[in-house]
């Protein structure tokens, strides 16, 4: 979008600091963790939570699910995410969708988050095109054409149902070929065959591009393409009944916690009773437990569902960005990774 009344230099400016991810193998967070957990408060419950997740590392028998809510990616997250798919630390993802198009696939594109080191007026950053994410600004331009990609991403495929794993391993593919940045949680899962699954798919730029192609085809007369949600949620309790044995690494909440505990239910709906709850799982939240939501539900209050086991889980009450490196690192260099088997899930599913 042009726009001649945009300050261009007013621009630059506000957008000068680059947000750089971290980078988990560089720095080896193991004496601290060790330290951590002979302390108390949230260090001591990161510690145990880094033990879980090593545990699910060890597990033989173990799938385990990385589930994303929140901005962590656009904040300094997002290679962490994206090498934890690279060392085969994760089988599957579940998370929102700006999560995984907004942040991810808008710099598999070429485009960056940036730091605001000051924050003006929000009119004024909206006169601009600037989006922010509290202490973090997004060129709107840049992320217009994630929508307008995603939009020839729809328009190349055949008109049918597509669940959002289906469609987000077209841009995976889409990347492999025209991206710019090799550390995409994306384009990863697609080299690797590991599924992600966005349960709220339509509520990030994709949804725009989507209806463009929608409209679009509808004005033209054409058939055009949808999203399945359901055949989201039957894929997910698929790989759940195939994998036996599973743990949860989660950083917030929302639908994508709900929808990957939920599978558990589902599966025992058509038939499989002997469908296991996860074994393992760690939770990283700042929501208050107090006000019911599924965000701050504690991993035990899961367990009157039937979903999760109550005797190997963790909540960790802290913000994510600032704990996840550690637990990531800590778990990178013990290096139980090394000698696990690949799931690859997604060769599960013919698209």
């Amino acid at each position: 979008m042009n726009n001649p009344q945009i300050n261009e230099a007013r621009k630059a400016e506000l957008l000068g600091t680059t947000v750089e991810h971290v980078d988990i193998r560089t720095f080896d967070a193991r004496p601290i963790v060790d330290a951590m957990k002979k302390m108390s408060f949230t260090s001591r419950d990161l510690g145990r939570a880094t033990e879980i997740y090593n545990q699910m590392l060890a597990d033989p028998d173990c799938a385990i699910a990385l589930v994303i809510a929140g901005s962590t990616s656009a904040g300094g997250c997002m290679d962490l995410y994206a090498e934890l798919v690279r060392s085969n630390m994760v089988d599957m993802v579940v998370a929102t969708g700006a999560s995984i198009v907004d942040m991810d696939f808008f710099e598999g594109l070429g485009h960056k988050h940036f730091q605001a080191k000051e924050i003006p007026d929000d009119d004024t950053l909206r006169s601009l095109y600037i989006d922010r994410i509290y202490d973090t600004y997004i060129d709107e331009v840049a992320l217009q054409n994630v929508d307008h990609t995603i939009f020839e991403i729809a328009e190349s495929l055949p008109p049918k149902p597509y669940s959002s794993r289906a469609f987000i391993r077209a841009m995976g593919k889409y990347l492999v070929e025209n991206g710019k940045k090799e550390n995409s949680l994306v384009k990863l899962a697609y080299e690797h065959d590991v599924p992600i699954f966005c349960p709220a798919f339509s509520d990030s730029s994709a949804g725009f591009g989507l209806v463009k192609h929608q409209v679009d085809s509808m004005k033209a007369g054409k058939p055009y393409l949808t999203l399945d949600s359901i055949a989201d949620f039957r894929e997910l309790t698929e790989i759940k009944i195939a994998a036996g044995t599973t743990g949860l690494l989660m950083i917030g909440g929302g639908v994508p916690k709900n929808f990957i505990q939920d599978t558990v239910v589902c599966a025992e709906i058509l038939g499989h009773d002997d469908v296991q709850v996860h074994k393992y799982a760690v939770q990283i939240t700042v929501a208050d437990v107090r006000d019911g939501a599924c965000s701050s539900s504690t991993l035990q209050e899961a367990a009157s569902w039937g979903k999760v086991n109550t005797g190997i889980e963790q909540m960790v009450f802290a913000e994510a960005g600032s704990v996840m490196p550690l637990l990531a690192s800590d778990a990178w260099h013990r290096g139980l990774w090394k000698n696990r088997k690949k799931h690859a899930f997604a060769k599960m599913f013919a698209d």
